[in-house]
This record gives structure tokens, sequence and C-alpha cells, in this order.
């Protein structure tokens, strides 16, 4: 079977092709928040309010309203209730963000475990990329484009934010607008790629993409571009290895960003742990060779002064040049 045979094959099931867009439109827009998640350091953040989300799923099924609008609204729950937790007593945030999103990620399994159901409540946890129907991707597309556009028409202001938010409050910016907007826009991504890899793996596509493009990039504005391709190419990847291995899909397209993450922690050009170890080889070999030749020629020189002292007409000449007694 030739490549293109490899490739095309996947896609001649209608489910393959619905799951090949989701993964895509997944890929990119979890890419792009991911890079300043990464930048501001939210990382447990983004693990809160991916499982804070299973609740409002479970109860959204319970009432039969949509999944993403009851995801939408605890993962919003899980943001205010962290903030007010902060703001409001001694507790810091990441023991705030560890009691919201643990609590209200239980509250999820208790309701699993006692609603009766005909359907799979499972691929909540682990996602169902096989099963996206057309109603789902239109609702992933929409959701997926409002993160997007939000993030490239206000990614200045994001990114003086997570930068330096004191200089960003001087020039008329609000940081607290800022941030809640940027949990928001993280609430509404988990929506979105709950979908394609489930609760419990979003958390890895909000993270390894940026933490991969940090690694192969120190430009920002380049992290915006290599974020989404190596995130894109990783999800495809991993679709198609679930195919051909009958591999749980979410896991797989998680796999595949992880090894993307290890390659590039080992082979960066800039910033890769193998790539900087040769890198020192060879300026410690350089500058072993350039002190070897610094000896050299000092040994060189001193032994051609010694021979033009000894000689019998630099001799003579010394002597005419004594002062007489």
């Amino acid at each position: 079977m030739s490549l293109v045979d490899l490739l095309l094959e996947p896609l001649g099931y209608e489910f393959m092709v619905r799951a090949l867009i989701t993964t895509v439109i997944t890929a990119v827009v979890c890419a792009l928040l991911s890079c300043w998640l990464v930048l501001i350091g939210w990382s447990l953040m983004g693990d809160a309010v991916s499982h804070a989300v299973l609740p409002g799923v479970v109860l959204a099924y319970i009432v039969g309203a949509p999944f993403a609008l009851g995801a939408l609204a605890f993962g919003l729950l899980a943001v205010g209730l962290i903030g007010v937790i902060r703001d409001t007593s001694r507790v810091k945030e990441d023991a705030a963000i560890g009691i919201v999103f643990t609590t209200l990620f239980a509250f999820g399994l208790v309701l699993i475990s006692v609603t009766p159901s005909q359907t799979d409540l499972s691929h909540i946890l682990f996602g169902n990329l096989l099963g996206v129907s057309p109603t789902d991707l239109v609702q992933i597309g929409i959701l997926a484009a409002i993160v997007a556009v939000v993030l490239l028409v206000k990614r200045r202001d994001f990114t003086l934010v997570a930068f330096d938010a004191t200089h960003a409050h001087a020039i008329g910016l609000n940081p607290r607008v800022l941030r809640g907007a940027l949990l928001g826009l993280l609430a509404l991504t988990a929506v979105v790629a709950l979908q394609t890899v489930g609760v419990i793996l979003v958390v890895a596509m909000l993270i390894i993409p940026g933490a991969t493009a940090t690694v192969l990039t120190r430009s920002f504005a380049r992290m915006l571009v290599i974020a989404p391709i190596v995130s894109v190419v990783c999800s495809a990847a991993g679709l198609y290895a679930s195919y051909y291995l009958d591999a749980a899909s979410g896991g797989m397209i998680v796999l595949a960003q992880g090894l993307a993450f290890l390659l590039a922690y080992l082979l960066s050009p800039t910033q890769g742990l193998v790539t900087s170890r040769i890198l020192a080889r060879r300026r410690s070999r350089g500058k072993s060779a350039e002190a070897r030749g610094a000896t050299g020629t000092d040994i060189e020189g001193a032994a051609a002064e010694t021979k033009t002292a000894w000689r019998p007409d630099a001799l003579a000449s010394r002597r005419s040049r004594s002062p007489k007694l």
C-alpha cells in the first residue's frame, strides 16, 4: 500500500472526515491559547477549568440541553470561584485552583455514577472524536472561531498583560478585565476540546503545543505560528495512528504531541538538550585547538630566538656593541 493510499483510505469514511476536521479546528485553537497559558504560567488553571466542566456536561445531559452550554457555565463558574477564594481569603491561587477543580470534578463523577443513561457518559472523560455529529462539528467550529478571533484581535493586549501588567495598567489597559477574558476563552476552548480528547486530556492540548513552541523559538510572534502547526500535524498523525492501530484517538493525539515536545526538547537548534551539549563540546574543542596552536607558536618563537642568539654573527654583533673598559 502506497503512502497516498494510507492517507486516503481513512477519509473514505464520513465519520473520519468529521473527526479530522474537528481535530484540526481543536488543535489550532488550543495551540493559540496555549501560548499565553505557558507565558503567564497558567498551566494549572487550564487543568482546573478543563476538569471543572464535567458536572456541567452531565447536568446538561440530564435536562436535555446542549453539552457545550453546561460545560461553558461550569467553566466560568470555576473561574469565578477561584477568583473569589483567592481574593477574599488567605488561600493562595494554586490552593484555590486545587480546591475548586477537584471538588467540581468529583461532583461530576458522582453525577455520572447516579445518572441513568443510555449514553456512555464516559465519553465525556476520554473523548468521542469518532462520534462527532454534523451538529457537534458546527458547534465546535463556531466556538473555536470566537476564541481564535478574540485571541488574534487582542493579542497585543494579552501579551502586554502577560509580560508586564503594571505597564499595561499605566497605558490605560485593565489587566483584571483582560485576564478575565483569557479565562473565559479558556472555558470556551475546554468546551471545544471536550469532544476531541475528553475532560482528562484537554489540559495536554492546552499546554503541550505552547511548551513545544517555547523550546523551538524565543519570539512570541513565532510561537503563535509554530504552536498551531505542530499541534495540527501531531493531532492528524495521532488520529491516523489510532485508525490503523485501533487505539483510542484522544490518547494517540496526546501521545503524538508529547513525542513532538520530547523531540523539540532534545533536538531544538537553539535550546535542545542534545544540540546544546554538542555545540558546547565543539566550542570546547575549538578553544583547546586554539590554545594548543598558541602554545606551539610561542615555543617555536622561543626556539627561533634561542637559535638566533647563539649564531656566531649575533655573538660578534653583541661583542661589538658591548662597552669597553
